[in-house]
C-alpha cells in the first residue's frame, strides 16, 4: 500500500482517491452598513432681503384746461350806463345759461316792424363753463320777459341815455348819467287804457316818412305792451313813443296807452335816444 493508503486506514476513514481540493465560494452576501455621517455644513448666512422697490411715481393724468370767457365789459344796467345788443343770427332765448335750458322761443335779428337790426336791453351777464350768457329784456307780453342768450350771437354797445317817463306829470325827462338833459310834455293813456308802468326798454326807432300821419314822423316802439288791450288798429297792443298829428292834445291823458309827443321834440329825442336805450315809466 501506498503511504497514502495507510494513512487513510489508520484515520478509519476510507479516502477517495486524491482530488484537487474544490473551494466552495459563498453566495455573495450584501453587507449593510450603518451609514456615515455626513459631516456637518457650515452654517450659511441668509442672503439679506432685497431693498423694496421704489414706489412708481404716479404719471399725473393730462387733464384740459377749463375754457374762459373772452373778456368783455358788458354789465347789468347801472346809474350812469346800460348795454344793448345786436342780434347777429337767428338765437335761441333760454330760460337759464345753458345749452341744455329751456328753449322759450328763436329770436329774429330783424325787427318785425321797422325791418332793421334787434337790439336788445341787456339786464344780465353771466359766464357758465366758459361761455358768457347775457340776459336780455324781450319785446313780447307780459311785460319784464326776459331769457338768456349767448354774447358770441350779438355785438354790444354802451347806452348812457335813459328815458323817464311821469304819467302823473305828463313829462318825458332825458338823463344822461343822474344829469337831466331835457324835459318834452307828453300824452299818456286815458284812465281806461292807461300807459303801462314798469322798466322798459326802446325796441326800434322808425321814421314814417310822413310828418302830418296820426303817429306824426318818428315812431319808438317800446319793449311794453297794454295791460288792457291785446290788440288796436290791428296791432298787438304794443306800446310806443311817437309824434302826433294832433299837437293839442300833448300834455292830456287821453291815448289808448301810447307816449304822444310834439312832432319838433320827438325829433330831438331820435338824434339822441337808440334801440336799446333804457325807458322807466312810473306813476
Amino acid at each position: 500500500m501506498t503511504l497514502v493508503a495507510m494513512g487513510a486506514l489508520l484515520c478509519g476513514v476510507q479516502v477517495a482517491a486524491a482530488q484537487d481540493p474544490v473551494v466552495s465560494t459563498p453566495d455573495p452576501v450584501a453587507v449593510t452598513q450603518d451609514p456615515v455621517p455626513a459631516p456637518p455644513a457650515a452654517p450659511v448666512e441668509p442672503a439679506p432681503a432685497p431693498a423694496p422697490a421704489p414706489a412708481p411715481t404716479p404719471t399725473p393724468t393730462p387733464t384740459a384746461p377749463k375754457p374762459v370767457a373772452p373778456p368783455s365789459p358788458v354789465a347789468p344796467p347801472n346809474p350812469t350806463r346800460s348795454w344793448a345788443g345786436r342780434l347777429l343770427v337767428v338765437a335761441t332765448a333760454r330760460a337759464n345759461p345753458t345749452p341744455g335750458g329751456k328753449a322759450l322761443r328763436l329770436l329774429q335779428p330783424i325787427a318785425p316792424l321797422g325791418a332793421g337790426p334787434v337790439w336788445l336791453q341787456v339786464r344780465g351777464v353771466k359766464v357758465v363753463a366758459g361761455v358768457r350768457w347775457v340776459k336780455v329784456l324781450l319785446p313780447v307780453r307780459p311785460n319784464g320777459s326776459t331769457a338768456w342768450v349767448r354774447a358770441s350771437d350779438m355785438v354790444f354797445r354802451p347806452i348812457e341815455l335813459r328815458v323817464v317817463i311821469d304819467t302823473g306829470d305828463r313829462k318825458l325827462h332825458l338823463y344822461r348819467g343822474t344829469r337831466k338833459l331835457r324835459s318834452f310834455p307828453v300824452a299818456v293813456g286815458e284812465p281806461k287804457t292807461p300807459t303801462p308802468v314798469g322798466k322798459f326798454a326802446v325796441a326800434e326807432v322808425i321814421p314814417t316818412g310822413d310828418p302830418k300821419a296820426f303817429l306824426g314822423p318818428i315812431v319808438m316802439p317800446l319793449t311794453a305792451f297794454s295791460n288792457v288791450l291785446n290788440e288796436y288798429a290791428g296791432g298787438n297792443g304794443r306800446v310806443a313813443i311817437h309824434g302826433t298829428s294832433k299837437p293839442e292834445l300833448i300834455g292830456k291823458p287821453v291815448s289808448h296807452g301810447c307816449i304822444r309827443m310834439r312832432n319838433a321834440d320827438i325829433r330831438r329825442l331820435m338824434r339822441l335816444v337808440r334801440a336799446g336805450t333804457p325807458v322807466v315809466i312810473r306813476n
